[in-house]
């Protein structure tokens, strides 16, 4: 957290530290003297005028920070959740943050290992060996970032090889049979070449029970390699190697039952058993019918090159990234096989070419002048399938909808269908997605010295986006490929309004405040022949005249259960398969040194980010594409309007700040006011994914952080966010107008308070204390939920209280032996909520992970 960090970091990821200076100091506290490169020059934190939080090693180490997840609880402006899978993780920063479930959605908080873009979010941090820290990089960060983030940047930086040998073991074991094991080496191999290899393995059993598979899911299997050359055939010039590689093999990601809705009485009779667990979404017990996979490869290399020129710096930084993505997910969430696949196979390949000048000038101007490309390829098949249950529930659906007078039998009869056509096992949707993205930019920024203590500074950004998609998704869902409102079908649904008019009817001269059934209704016509021969004349004149009325349609019921219709891809002749976006994005920054502890600046920035593009089933026209579709003749069956894209993101900032540092204190303060037009809204509707464009959302915020040193050893920080975000206005969002309305899952107040005590005994051994809290004001989680009133999303909240600790003996010979625990109080709450597929009244809720602990020991030479 800002102001925590207990290691002083002097090597630098983004600019080339001078031959000989150390990568890594002692566990002393610094406070803001830790060397950061935020804004790509080396500056301590006191000195750098942008709202920057830094995790170190040490913090990492002390909290047992596995990954980005764990993060959270040591920045309170930054939230991470995962969601279906593995490769699955959305961050949000002041409330701000989208690009999780959809490979067609790059993130609004970018994020960069080691100056390399990371498009995607399965990115890990406490596998990475020899991490040095952390920087979250709060709001816009165009003109220091050559590839946009609208709403900041996660920067995790790692120690460069070493000339001097040396190296660190570590193993831990934890509860769930929880073992992880880490191991690096750097050293030189000549006087002017280093290197470091390393490697981490992490497996965990499940937290969680399977009772209908009768085994533990939500298991941890990954592995990664990761080597690196630094050459330094000179004073002046420094080239960086860097290739890794990293495997994911794991069951992820539950979801308990929030709320039962009326079709779990069907789940629960088609297995003949509890079908969920209906009581506790927190009781980790869950119910699927076969286990979901995560299958993933991460890999990639750089080369950065850094040249001293005297008084100014090149910097080149050339990546190339390939992450497959292999899941498959029981995604129904119940032990009936109702969604028997639902996979996704993507593959992203990325390729990034950074060039940077940096000045260092004796005057009162420097500047940095970069320029940056992107070019990326996305491949994406899906498959959504009906399985062994569905065609069952279905029907059950059906007769429910239809008050007991119609099922699929008699529906692919009336409607001319093969028999055991609807609902079919393994049929479904195919899909193939494609996405070819190329952007550059032009970016930097000017610093003017006014005075020995007052800098100006002034930075740009133009960017050119260009997104190119096509889409290739075929229906087998027979169902879905009736038009109920067809012609063809008038006789049989003016049956239907007489039986249903008859029905009705009876029921009300027989008092029951219902449609009668079919035995009521033989014994009333029995019983009361001239009364039921009215009731039936006035049926028949009524089916008559509303045999073409759409509104009347008694099958308008059943739409709801068609679930996969026919889709209409792209390219296509009435819309564009493309997007071509440019933007000018800039920033204008005050910084004052008050005095030799007391800094202040205020800062306006504007940021970017380019269209985003629906690669998912619920990628559909635009209503005016849709009018000329239909006009045309072209449309398919039960063919609705949507996005196939969202228009750019284009974000601003207002903010002054404050960073002070005295010799047993530090602080910094942060008071903005941030907004985005065009916020990319991703929202689940319980079968897809709608993307959409919020007109405007904002929020004013007040960060603090600061740390206090009352007495040798002991290190003391507190870090508090207070956010009031809101959609100023939001009228097409996925549950109407919801303008004026606080977004959900931002809590209006987070804080994280810890503390570290070091003791040093007599012959250089220490004794290393640490715990630290984490809270988030109770919060609404989801915006809406389609099929409930709003009063069902209000209800649903979260409240995190989590209490981290460790106690570490670190030896003088370089082994270290040490206890930890994560969510000591085994906190409960859900992350994030959606609908229930295909499962109307129901909902679903990805719980978060209960407590860990274990044992750690360490060596480092």
């Amino acid at each position: 957290m800002l102001c925590a960090a207990t290691t002083p970091v002097y090597a630098f990821a983004q600019d080339a530290a001078p031959a000989g200076e150390p990568a890594a100091a002692s566990d002393v506290d610094y406070g803001n003297d830790i060397i950061v490169t935020a804004s790509k020059r080396s500056q301590t934190l006191q000195d750098t005028p942008i709202a920057v939080s830094v995790t170190s090693a040490a913090d990492i180490q002390n909290s047992a920070i596995r990954d980005l997840i764990d993060l959270q609880s040591a920045v309170p402006s930054l939230r991470v959740s995962q969601l279906q899978s593995s490769a699955n993780t959305n961050f949000i920063i002041r409330g701000f943050g989208n690009g999780a479930n959809n490979a067609g959605i790059e993130p609004s908080v970018g994020v960069f290992i080691d100056g390399v873009y990371r498009s995607r979010s399965a990115a890990q941090i406490g596998d990475l060996p020899n991490l040095e820290r952390v920087e979250v990089l709060r709001g816009p960060q165009s003109t220091l970032f050559g590839k946009n983030a609208s709403a900041g940047v996660i920067s995790i930086v790692t120690q460069k090889p070493q000339f001097d040998f040396g190296g660190s073991a570590e193993v831990s074991y934890g509860n769930y049979d929880a073992i992880t094991a880490k191991a690096s080496i750097t050293g030189p191999i000549s006087e002017t070449i280093a290197f470091s290899l390393a490697g981490n393995f992490n497996r965990r059993d499940g937290y969680a029970q399977d009772l209908n598979l009768d085994t533990d899911v939500n298991d941890r299997n990954r592995w990664g390699v990761r080597g690196q050359l630094l050459f330094e055939p000179t004073d002046a010039l420094s080239i960086r190697l860097i290739g890794d590689y990293d495997k994911i093999d794991e069951n992820c990601c539950i979801a308990g039952n929030v709320i039962a809705g009326p079709t779990i009485g069907i789940t629960n009779a088609l297995v003949g058993g509890p079908s969920v667990d209906a009581n506790n979404p927190f009781s980790y017990n869950v119910y699927n019918n076969f286990l979901s996979s995560n299958e993933i490869e991460n890999y990639g290399g750089s080369a950065q090159i850094d040249y001293d020129l005297g008084n100014l710096a090149l910097t080149s930084i050339t990546a190339y990234r390939k992450v497959q993505a292999d899941t498959n997910q029981d995604s129904d969430f119940t032990s009936a096989d109702l969604i028997g696949e639902k996979s996704d196979k993507v593959g992203i390949d990325t390729f990034t070419q950074e060039i940077r000048l940096t000045s260092d000038f004796d005057g009162p101007v420097n500047f940095l002048l970069g320029g940056y490309y992107f070019h990326e390829k996305v491949k994406q098949q899906s498959a959504i399938k009906f399985g062994d249950d569905f065609r069952d529930y279905g029907n059950a659906l059906i007769q429910g909808a239809s008050g007991g007078l119609l099922n699929v039998g008699v529906l692919e009869g009336a409607l001319g269908a093969p028999s055991g056509s609807f609902f079919k096992v393994g049929t479904g949707l195919d899909e193939a997605y494609r996405m070819k993205n190329t952007a550059w930019s032009i970016f930097g920024t000017v610093d003017f010295e006014v005075t020995d203590r007052l800098t100006l500074s002034a930075g740009a950004n133009y960017t050119q986006d260009r997104k190119r998609f096509s889409t290739d998704v075929v229906s087998s869902d027979a169902f879905s490929k009736v038009n109920l409102d067809a012609g063809a079908y008038a006789p049989f649904r003016n049956q239907l309004l007489f039986q249903g008019g008859v029905a009705a009817g009876v029921g009300q001269a027989l008092g029951l405040n219902r449609a009668a059934t079919a035995a009521e209704v033989n014994a009333f016509a029995g019983a009361n022949p001239v009364a039921f021969g009215g009731i039936a004349t006035a049926a028949q004149t009524n089916a008559n005249n509303n045999q073409n009325n759409p509104a009347a349609n008694p099958l308008n019921p059943l739409k709801a259960f068609q679930f996969l219709p026919d889709f209409f891809n792209l390219p296509n002749a009435f819309e564009p398969n493309r997007t071509r976006d440019n933007d000018l994005a800039w920033s204008l920054r005050a910084a004052y040194e008050v005095t030799d502890t007391v800094n202040v600046y205020a800062t306006y920035a504007t940021g970017f980010k380019a269209s985003s593009v629906n690669l998912s089933r619920e990628s559909r026209p635009l209503a005016a594409d849709l009018a000329a579709i239909v006009a045309a003749g072209q449309a398919t069956p039960n063919l609705t309007s949507g996005t196939r894209f969202a228009t750019p993101e284009e974000s601003e900032v207002y903010e002054i700040g404050l960073k002070g540092q005295w010799s047993v204190a530090a602080l910094n303060l942060a008071v903005f006011k941030q907004s985005i037009k065009g916020f990319q809204s991703n929202v689940f509707n319980g079968t897809g994914f709608e993307l959409v464009n919020a007109e405007k959302q904002s929020t004013f915020g007040i960060e603090f952080d600061g740390s206090v040193r009352p007495v040798q050893g002991l290190n003391l920080t507190l870090a508090v966010t207070y956010l009031d975000p809101k959609y100023d206005k939001f009228t097409n969002s996925s549950f109407g107008d919801i303008s004026g309305t606080m977004p959900a899952g931002i809590p209006e107040l987070t804080m994280a308070v810890g503390g570290t005590y070091t003791h040093e005994f007599a012959g250089g051994t220490r004794a290393i204390f640490h715990a630290d809290y984490h809270y988030e004001s109770p919060v609404q989680i989801v915006e809406g939920l389609n099929g409930f009133p709003p009063s069902v999303a209000q209800s649903l909240k979260r409240e995190v209280n989590q209490l981290n600790a460790s106690f570490t003996l670190a030896l003088t010979n370089g082994l270290e032996v040490g206890v930890w625990g994560r969510n000591l109080t085994n906190a409960k709450y859900l992350t994030t909520v959606f609908p229930a597929v295909a499962q109307s009244g129901s909902v679903s809720g990805y719980p978060n992970q209960p407590r860990t602990y274990g044992v750690t020991g360490r060596f480092k030479f």
